[in-house]
């Protein structure tokens, strides 16, 4: 009879009755007995008033009795802790019982049981079964040594077992090592900075050695292990590989995934050049293909890991397309699976093979199935430009199958294809319109009115087919509404005349009678638009789009590469990082490709930057998409980037004059020595001149500045926030040209194309004077330079700091935001000239309400007084503007520049309210002769004075 009556019995009483029994002298009764409390134990009954009784079995020779007694030790120690003690004489006993079963039973048991007061009895049993002679022991107290470590870290330090547990690594026996691993693993898991795991080449090659002969699950332990070891060099790295590729063809799955994982982290450091790269690649495919013939939930786990492999390297599999097509009786999950893998293997060489697939996809009964199969063709005519036309042809076809759920995901596709081929594909639109009527899901429906707003032009009666939506809007969904209200209102900027009173409808609707907030905020933001700027509206509205990407689903890298590292795990299966789904910090290790040697970089980008970061660099994870896509408007973006400081030395060589050479510096005297050709910095073409008066051409002989300090180039995008692209730059002043050399890398998957920069409204209106010209696709892993000409004649608002710039740079992929920090001095102008009207219209342009007015007295000068003709960029006589604005005239080239009043007489300066936008006014006693004995003008005039100081004073002149 077998032992499933020992679990029908439901008998009162029965616990008096298996004391009786457990009491018995007979081996027999008590061994019944002990099997009728453990199948009581298990169906949930408490025996634990039995303890005693079955603690008194444990002095046996039967080994089944001794097992039954140990499973019940284990689950109602933790409940009776001072009984639990009473088997510890037992356990130590058992330790040193001639059979190395019961020596192994006994340390397992002490390990399982977590009572406190049984463990420091545990350490002396435990040492010993460390260094027992039979293997079965020394793999078994391994494992005990993980256990006692999770109830009593500090304890299992001090007795040295961790050094013990090293030392089991390099045993005889493939078994003992491989849980010794597994134990040193798991404790290392849970005390991510202890350094347990030490590994170096020798013992590599001990792990590599016991990999031959261990079980399937010590392989998978010892593997799992090669994974977190960095080779110190691509020799290494492919020695590692050739001795792990046999675990391909292993019969567990759990090894060649495990395998798998070895060898694409260590293939990071291989050159793409190498014979055995390229070997490399050949064997990973048909291990991996063998997974997916085996059941249903296997070959999820399979997929899911598959799409990392193909995500990181595509090429391993790109000629086992065939393998993927979906079979009649595959689970829902798999066949989704497998069409996600189908898209991303799909190229020019396959494209054909692939879209007839697809095509037969979409006439199965399985509705979710056909919908992700119609939208799998359109995205493969967006990833493959060659197929789509072939691709639209086919929508076309299923579109004339009239199938509601078809229809109305093949519109949705159209309008991404529309999206990435504008212009192009615009005759199936008829098409489209016929089966308006049958629209009933709501983005179908939206995706038909983006339609017929962006082609307004196209479609004669766009404004009835608009109306026939509009009679049901506060049905609608509220992306129905959105999408509506922009469609009408691109619809009037095409055609005002004729769609006036739809455009106030749907406004109305949208403002007055909505509670949407959304809906609400966007009428008004076109009803504002239109009712001031119709243009500003029509640039708004109507402007270029970016085209759309179908990689917009790639794990973003730095992800990407973590995920690599957790192949055959659950992380692999839910592609997250195991932070994302595990509580706590225990077990939780961010891990990283190892970074490419010299060597792997051969056939790389020399910008590329290592895929793996030190620990006190980890990347972190992408933030989501409304994280990155900050609106300009909005201005809700992050601290400018901050780059090196400017160097200053121009400045310093300045203020040194103006201290050293008195005031004879500051009007350009013959008097003035020029520093020593030492102080001019090597990047500066000339001297600055003869100090502050050269700002305005005010002597002869100017130096002109070829060039000025040019900044080392900085990180001003990571490709972390921006999926892949990184942005570096700086900003140059050359021959009188401002320029923003920019340096573009591709750390994503996929070619990068259509690049497009713009500007923020600035305080100095910066803004591109050129597109952006990226003239070949950008690879994944190249780098190219651009210097991207500039000017000032962009849109200006004061920004905080003033010279804080953001920018939004467009590709194929999305659009990227970020800010930065412009050095001022590329808004300098080389020889400080300015055209005199320029700078009357900007003096006059300062409101009268900025100047404020205060006076300098007993300031005498005796500064020579030079000559200069009235042509040199600063007027000879600037009237007081707020008198005399008529007045704005200079005076006569023979008349001397400058007067000066006599000794002692009141300085009347205008100066600058701070903040804001002011300016700075000299002026004089008026009637006061000059040296040339003409006096300054009348009371009427109140001139500015005409002075050496002019050009200083002109400096309070702030916009």
């Amino acid at each position: 009879m077998t032992d499933s009556k020992y679990f029908t019995t439901t008998k009162k009483g029965e616990i008096f009755e298996l004391k009786a029994e457990l009491n018995s002298d007979k081996k027999e009764k008590k061994k019944e007995a002990v099997k009728k409390v453990i199948a009581s134990m298990t169906v949930g009954k408490d025996v634990s008033a039995l303890f005693p009784d079955v603690v008194n079995c444990m002095q046996t020779d039967n080994l089944e009795l001794k097992k039954l007694v140990y499973l019940y030790l284990m689950n109602y120690a933790k409940s009776q802790p001072d009984m639990a003690i009473m088997a510890v004489n037992t356990f130590v006993k058992d330790c040193e019982d001639p059979n190395p079963l019961i020596r192994a039973l006994a340390v397992r048991t002490m390990g399982c049981i977590r009572v406190d007061k049984i463990t420091e009895y545990l350490c002396e049993p435990l040492r010993k079964c460390l260094k027992d002679e039979d293997p079965y022991v020394r793999k078994t107290a391994a494992v005990c040594v993980a256990k006692l470590h999770d109830i009593n870290a500090q304890l299992v330090e001090d007795q040295g077992f961790l050094d013990t547990l090293k030392d089991l690594i390099s045993d005889s026996n493939p078994m003992v090592v491989a849980n010794a691993v597994a134990a040193l693993s798991e404790i290392a898991e849970s005390h991510p900075s202890s350094n347990l795991l030490d590994l170096n080449p020798q013992s590599i090659n001990k792990l590599l050695t016991a990999l031959n002969e261990c079980t399937e699950w010590g392989q998978i332990f010892i593997l799992d292990c090669l994974a977190n070891y960095t080779p110190k060099d691509d020799r290494e790295a492919q020695s590692i590989c050739e001795r792990v590729t046999p675990r391909l063809s292993h019969a567990n799955s759990a090894v060649v995934l495990s395998a798998v994982k070895v060898l694409m982290k260590f293939m990071e450091m291989l050159s793409k050049d190498l014979d055995y790269y390229g070997t490399l690649l050949k064997k990973l495919a048909p291990p991996l293909v063998t997974l997916l013939s085996a059941e249903p939930e296997l070959q999820y786990v399979a997929l899911r890991n598959i799409n990392l492999i193909v995500q990181k390297r595509p090429e391993i599999l790109k000629h086992e397309m065939k393998v993927f097509f979906v079979k009649y009786n595959d689970p829902i999950y798999v066949k989704l699976e497998k069409l996600d893998i189908m898209i991303r293997l799909a190229s020019q060489a396959n494209i054909a093979q692939v879209l007839a697939e697809l095509k037969e996809y979409a006439t199965e009964v399985d509705v979710d199935f056909v919908r992700k199969a119609v939208r799998a063709i359109g995205r493969c005519a967006i990833k493959v430009e060659q197929s789509a036309e072939r691709c639209v042809s086919t929508l076309l076809d299923l579109i004339q199958t009239k199938v509601n759920y078809v229809v109305q995901e093949a519109i949705v596709v159209i309008k991404d294809i529309f999206r990435k081929y504008p212009n192009k594909y615009e005759s199936v639109i008829a098409t489209l319109c016929e089966n308006l009527d049958s629209l009933d899901e709501p983005e179908a429906r939206a995706a038909m009115i983006w339609i017929v707003g962006e082609y307004a032009e196209r479609i004669d009666n766009a404004d009835e087919l608009l109306e026939s939506f509009l009679e049901g809007f506060h049905d609608e969904s509220t992306q129905v509404q959105l999408q509506l209200l922009t469609a009408i209102v691109k619809l009037f900027l095409k055609k005002p005349t004729e769609t006036q009173e739809l455009v106030q409808q749907v406004l109305s609707l949208a403002t007055q009678d909505s509670d949407n907030p959304d809906l609400r905020d966007r009428g008004y933001i076109y009803w504002r638009l239109l009712s001031t700027d119709p243009v500003a509206a029509k640039e708004v509205v109507l402007a270029e789009k970016p085209l759309i990407s179908e990689e917009t689903d790639l794990i973003e890298p730095t992800l990407l590469d973590e995920l690599i590292c957790y192949i055959g795990t659950l992380a692999s299966v839910y592609h997250k990082p195991p932070s994302a789904f595990v509580e706590g910090g225990r077990g939780v290790v961010h891990k990283s490709l190892p970074p490419r040697t010299a060597s792997s970089e051969s056939t790389e980008s020399p910008e590329t930057a290592p895929a793996g970061a030190p620990p006190g660099e980890q990347l972190d994870v992408i933030p989501t998409q409304g994280d990155l896509l900050g609106d300009l408007l909005n201005l809700d973006l992050g601290p400018p980037v901050s780059g090196p400081p400017l160097a200053t030395s121009s400045v310093q060589m300045g203020a040194v004059d103006l201290l050293g050479s008195g005031l004879d510096s500051l009007i350009g005297t013959p008097n003035f020595v020029s520093p020593p050709a030492t102080a001019v910095p090597a990047n500066l073409g000339a001297p600055m001149g003869s100090g502050l008066s050269d700002l305005f051409d005010l002597a002869s002989g100017v130096g002109t500045l070829s060039g000025s300090y040019v900044a080392p180039k900085a990180v001003w995008l990571p490709a972390m926030k921006a999926k892949g692209l990184e942005i570096s730059g700086t900003f140059t002043r050359q021959v009188g040209s401002i320029s923003m050399d920019l340096q573009l890398t591709n750390k994503a998957l996929q070619v990068m194309t259509d690049f497009a920069i713009q500007f923020n409204r600035n305080s100095f209106g910066l803004a591109p004077a050129a597109p952006l010209q990226v003239h070949a696709p950008l690879s994944p892993n190249q780098t190219v330079e651009i210097s991207l000409p500039l000017n000032t004649v962009g849109s200006v608002m004061k920004m905080e700091p003033l010279n804080n710039l953001q920018v939004a740079v467009k590709n194929n992929i999305d659009v990227f935001y970020f800010s930065t920090l412009y050095p001022l001095h590329i808004l300098f102008v080389e020889d400080g000239k300015m055209d005199r009207q320029m700078f009357l219209a900007t003096w006059k342009d300062i409101p009268n309400e900025n100047e404020a007015q205060f006076q300098i007295r007993d300031c005498p000068l005796n500064a020579a007084v030079p000559e200069v003709p009235s042509t040199g960029g600063v007027p000879a006589r600037v009237p007081g503007l707020r008198d005399h604005p008529q007045e704005l005239r200079p005076h006569p080239a023979s008349a001397p520049a400058f007067h000066q009043p006599r000794r002692g007489a009141p300085w009347e300066v205008a100066a600058p309210p701070s903040p804001g936008r002011g300016r700075a006014r000299l002026l004089a006693p008026t009637g006061f002769p000059g040296p040339d004995s003409r006096a300054c003008p009348g009371p009427r005039d109140t001139p500015v004075l005409e002075n050496p100081l002019f050009p200083l004073l002109l400096m309070f002149s702030v916009r």
